[in-house]
């Protein structure tokens, strides 16, 4: 049947006589009835005058039904649904011709207008929009219910018949269709572990700086971990690692390398002081001396700063996350990783701090696998144009360490003077310890040709006969082509630094963790760090030895080349024998087995001996084959 709202309201179907008998009549008050008066404005309507327009606001004010914020909507916000269906669910059931009837009202009786000569008086012409909105407001409540309209709800004995919340849960006595469990039950995929390449930064080692504020005057600043960070993000690395923010190392860890003393000088803030021993601080805090800097602020020395607030907590914050990224990737929770940390560690040795370092966080890195992780076979390469004196010095006593270093040395003349190459380690360390000490100033400087050289001849086979659990690399990137003179001067390329990456991942399984330490050049030390990052993350992607790679028959063999006097006696330690007439010698252990004869032939004892002595050609590049003429 046709809904009355639609219909036109005059007189139609029974007479008022008839629907006496089941409406009560209600007196209605005689206003003039327009001509026309629609049911509601529409948007699109003008606005027009009414008349009796006193009366209309006196109604208004009466029944809570024509107020805007009361009103129930409009017809098209009905559900589809609800309008032209019969049986139970319809409304057209409910509808009388010519008769619009209103629902129960809290305020009063319920309200009846028959059309006649009266007219529709406006509380009676939206009664049929309020019958409407409570019609669909029931519909709500049973959909909710998830109960067929016909059906009363299902209600537990004892209990309130409220209305279940989507959220909610079920109740045990509702009556639900059956359904298959199985098929509705979505698949549960557990967390798989994402082993990929780690990435450590926080911002916390950026406030380490001196109190004069211009980076200018030092090369170690935060701009230096600012830039290879952002280099990352813009290669698209950092998103295809796993990004760590890190942590910071407590004190009891530092102390597993530092002294007490040390780790109480650089290690606390006026801060944090307050919770420690005062007696024993005041002591400590009285010896402690620093030095005037030129620019103004203060420092430990004459390079490396000091912030009272901020140092130690960047300090602490590098030696703890390198420590945390360690154990993540010696656990094999992450594939490998790359620490952009700072301030450096490896010549901040148990008891000074010295070149821009407080804290040696590879080798606090290192003595934590040994104490905590349960490693025995740690090597540590360190790369660095400058000696680690203090990871040398940690570690030089300690057979279950191996610390290979290539740095400048120059006869002891360039900082830190140490890492001469008959410094192989001392009691049951003997051995241990392996310095490839380039000399000869810069005269020319060495480069892709000398470093790819020593790690196919001297780090690479060491380093696969002890068989580490784990390598940690002192990553520093000051031997790159871009530094002067006074702090590095050397010509190593990006390309060799992510080519010897991906050596060292042949070794512990892939397990390596490389950590930011020198390298001031922000382009240089950029384009080293993507490189390394680079093979960490996609070492098929690194390039093999190139022509470009080999050593010029002029660079060959200089006689001031390395000192690799390593003529032990030791069963475990390591030696070269030394040839005569070619140079040749070989690799050989203390139980007289041979270790690849031949390969060591540019490697002998720092002695003037006549350039006839070595082969005139003899390609030491990665590839093994010979240099082309010229």
């Amino acid at each position: 049947c046709p809904c009355p709202c639609r219909a036109p309201l005059e007189p139609e179907g029974p007479s008022p006589a008839m629907l006496s008998t089941f409406l009560s009549p209600v007196a209605s008050a005689s206003l003039d009835p327009p001509e026309h008066f629609p049911l509601r404005k529409t948007a699109s309507e003008p606005n027009l005058k009414v008349r009796c327009k006193p009366r209309k606001c006196l109604d208004r004010r009466k029944n809570p039904l024509t107020r805007k914020e009361s009103a129930p909507p409009s017809l098209k916000r009905r559900p589809p649904e609800a309008i032209g269906e019969e049986g139970p669910g319809s409304l057209c059931h409910l509808c009388v011709p010519g008769v619009a009837v209103s629902p129960p009202c809290a305020r009063g009786p319920c309200v009846t207008s028959v059309s006649g000569d009266a007219g529709p008086a406006p509380d009676a012409v939206l009664c049929p929009q309020a019958l409407l909105w409570d019609s669909f407001q029931r519909v709500q409540q049973q959909l909710l219910k998830r109960q067929p309209l016909a059906d009363p709800p299902v209600v537990p004995p004892g209990h309130r018949p409220l209305s279940r919340a989507q959220s909610s849960p079920a109740t045990a006595s509702a009556s639900l269709p059956a359904q298959d469990t199985k098929a509705l039950a979505l698949p549960v995929q557990e967390p798989q572990p994402h082993f990929t390449t780690g990435l450590v930064y926080d911002s916390v080692m950026l406030k380490h700086q001196c109190s004069c504020g211009d980076n200018s005057n030092h090369p170690e600043h935060a701009g230096r971990i600012q830039s290879i960070w952002s280099r990352l993000q813009e290669r698209g690395l950092r998103s295809r690692c796993e990004c760590l923010r890190g942590r910071k190392a407590t004190l009891e860890e530092l102390q597993c390398v530092h002294s007490e003393r040390h780790v109480l000088l650089y290690g606390t803030n006026p801060l944090n002081r307050l919770k420690l021993d005062n007696g024993k601080l005041a002591g400590i805090l009285s010896q402690r001396t620093f030095v005037m800097l030129p620019c103004g602020g203060v420092g430990v020395d004459s390079d490396t700063i000091w912030n009272e607030l901020h140092s130690s907590n960047a300090a602490r914050w590098a030696a703890g996350s390198v420590t945390e990224l360690a154990f993540k990737v010696a656990t094999r929770e992450l594939k490998n990783g790359f620490a952009v940390v700072r301030p450096p560690g490896h010549h901040a040795d148990p008891s000074t701090a010295m070149g821009f370092c407080f804290f040696n966080s590879v080798a606090i890195a290192a003595r934590q696998l040994q104490q905590k992780g349960k490693l025995s076979k740690i090597l540590i390469v360190d790369w660095d144009v400058h000696h680690g004196n203090g990871t040398q010095q940690i570690f030089y006593r300690d057979p279950e360490v191996l610390y290979i270093s290539l740095h400048r040395h120059d006869d002891g003349n360039f900082f830190p003077g140490s890492g001469a190459a008959d410094e192989v380690g001392a009691g049951p360390g003997e051995g241990f310890n392996v310095n490839v000490a380039w000399a000869g100033g810069l005269d020319p400087p060495m480069g892709d040709p000398e470093y790819l050289a020593a790690f196919r001849t001297v780090v690479m086979p060491i380093a696969q006969e002890f068989c580490p659990d784990v390598v940690l690399v002192s990553a520093g990137f000051d031997a790159a082509e871009g530094h002067p003179p006074p702090l590095g001067g050397y010509k190593v390329s990006a390309k060799c630094f992510g080519y010897m990456t991906k050596q060292l991942m042949s070794l512990a399984g892939g397990a390596v963790v490389l950590a930011l330490e020198g390298g001031h050049d922000l382009t240089a030390i950029c384009d080293a760090s993507e490189a390394c990052v680079s093979a960490l993350d996609a070492p098929g992607n690194v390039p093999t030895a190139e022509a470009g790679w080999k050593t010029p028959k002029s660079r060959l063999f200089p006689q001031n080349w390395s000192v690799l006097p390593w003529e032990r006696s030791r069963s475990q330690g390591w030696w070269m024998e030394q040839g005569i007439g070619n140079g040749s010698g070989s690799w050989a252990r203390g139980d007289g087995s041979p270790r690849d004869p031949g390969t060591l032939s540019a490697y002998s004892r720092f002695i003037p001996s006549p350039p006839a002595l070595f082969p005139p050609h003899r390609d030491l590049s990665l590839s093994g084959e010979e240099p082309g003429e010229g």
